[in-house]
């Protein structure tokens, strides 16, 4: 899948979220872009650890997507995130997801976020993926 079939499935299967996010690039990684606005954020004016966390679930979603189509019901079976500095101001985040190994029933990857402009990375997560049988 492009970016902007990507972009077709967010809005199809989760409106609830999909205008949170913008699909950069597909390859060689899926780059996703979070919309920063007042409700990410926490105490102290810095997006909060479950905006990030769902950026880095999302867009690892998205990379596994643009490999083995649009399969609505593949999940995160595992996932673990370090959060390594506070991001910019007024920022968006942006999120580069890589499929490390690509199986028939386990994808893994890892992905990094970064706020917009900055090269040093916000958070670095690890994740797992189920994918659902074929029918």
């Amino acid at each position: 899948m492009d970016a902007a079939a990507l972009g077709r499935f967010l809005r199809d299967h989760f409106p609830q979220v999909a205008d949170d996010y913008a699909v950069e690039a597909v390859a060689p990684a899926t780059v996703l872009r979070l919309r920063v606005d007042d409700r990410h954020l926490r105490p102290g004016g810095t997006v909060s650890g479950p905006s990030i966390f769902a950026l880095a679930d999302v867009g690892f979603y998205l990379a596994l997507l643009a490999r083995i189509g649009p399969q609505a019901l593949a999940v995160t079976t595992n996932c673990a995130i370090d959060f390594m500095r506070k991001p910019a101001a007024g920022a968006d985040l942006l999120a580069e997801a890589r499929i490390l190994k690509l199986g028939r029933v386990l994808a893994v990857g890892d992905v990094l976020v970064r706020s917009d402009g900055q090269e040093a990375p916000v958070a670095r997560a690890s994740l797992t993926y189920s994918i659902p049988p074929a029918r």
